[in-house]
């Protein structure tokens, strides 16, 4: 059985379709949706992608989720940065009452058996908190609490929006990256698990004309988010450099 891994879609529409053409060529028999299908610039658009697949999915929730959810329900958070808060109200304004309900109902793990791997866990940041920073270079003394006694061989996470493959405590923790605001190389992150191992995934897409789509639509960060989320997002170093000021705090 082969499970796709898909994080941090956040509206980008172009390349989540980019990415389920590259799941029905590996022949995927389950997707899991990491977390954070919103906030973006196409959200009901995304989530009906991802609801209409002919493939079973799963879904887990992510902040992001949980905080357009939460300003859809007039609860909104001071934890949405200020400059974030006009496209989480946005996008609470686009959802539909069914899709809010269906946001609330996403848990915040999972657990899976996946033959030739074993007990996998699926969270969005780390299994306590879906805010949780860190990185591949955050120390194992921080991390090691967290990750102990999870009775599973293995981790899978997002949030930071970059790949990593490591290990923790002696469990290994890998990072699905992000499929719609990467960080690094241009283009849509995903995992593909099993029948025996890990696949880190990279798909391509035409950036030019998904700007174009995105630029076209009424998202109020448009234009922000094709230039430096699909056309030249931030690179690794300079996001590695500013996670490490606020790593699980």
């Amino acid at each position: 059985m082969r499970t796709a891994a898909i994080y941090d879609i956040h509206g980008n529409l172009p390349a989540l379709e980019s990415v389920l053409d590259d799941i029905h060529s590996a022949h995927v028999d389950r997707v899991i949706v990491g977390g954070d299908v919103v906030p973006g610039p196409m959200p009901r658009e995304t989530l009906g992608a991802l609801l209409e697949l002919d493939i079973p999915v799963q879904f887990i929730h992510g902040n992001g989720d949980r905080e357009v959810v939460a300003t859809r329900t007039g609860k909104e958070t001071s934890a949405v940065p200020e400059r974030f808060r006009e496209v989480t109200r946005w996008n609470a304004q686009q959802l539909l009452p069914e899709d809010e309900r269906l946001l609330a109902s996403w848990p915040l793990t999972l657990r899976l058996e996946i033959p030739g791997i074993g007990q996998v866990l699926f969270c969005h940041a780390t299994p306590r908190k879906d805010t949780d920073v860190f990185t591949r270079f955050t120390s194992e003394d921080l991390l090691g609490p967290i990750f102990e006694g999870l009775n599973v061989r293995l981790v899978i996470c997002g949030h930071t929006h970059m790949q990593f493959d490591r290990t923790i405590a002696k469990l290994r923790v890998v990072n699905a990256g992000s499929v719609g605001m990467p960080f690094g190389k241009p283009g849509a992150y995903w995992l593909l698990l099993g029948p025996d191992d890990i696949q880190l995934r990279h798909t391509s897409y035409n950036l030019k004309k998904a700007a174009e789509r995105i630029r076209n639509t009424s998202y109020p960060q448009a234009d922000d988010f094709a230039t430096n989320n699909v056309l030249q997002p931030p690179s690794e170093r300079e996001m590695l450099e500013l996670f490490s000021k606020s790593e699980l705090k």
